[in-house]
């Protein structure tokens, strides 16, 4: 693993991701279905330097799996989604 984006494949921007991204700083995204939590952590802290507390995956009814990204207080969210765009 050489290149975190080949992890990563697009974060989510619903009004639930927003509203968690608020309240509880975390990131939703849409990640590889071969990728593993050690490896969705890996590649959010190489991408956008931040300081991952807790990855919690899902497959949800399409078959994407997601992954939903807690950060460590020192590493707002809301910071990640203004550079992405985002918000």
């Amino acid at each position: 693993m050489k290149d975190p984006y080949n992890v990563l494949q697009y974060p989510l921007s619903t009004e639930k991701a927003v509203r968690q991204m608020e309240a509880e700083n975390c990131l939703i995204f849409v990640v590889d279905n071969n990728s593993t939590k050690q490896a969705i952590k890996w590649a959010v802290e190489k991408a956008f330097d931040a300081k991952v507390r807790k990855v919690n995956t899902m497959i949800d009814r399409l078959g994407r799996k997601k992954a939903y990204i807690k950060l460590k207080p020192e590493t707002p969210a809301i910071e990640i989604t203004t550079a992405l765009g985002l918000v």
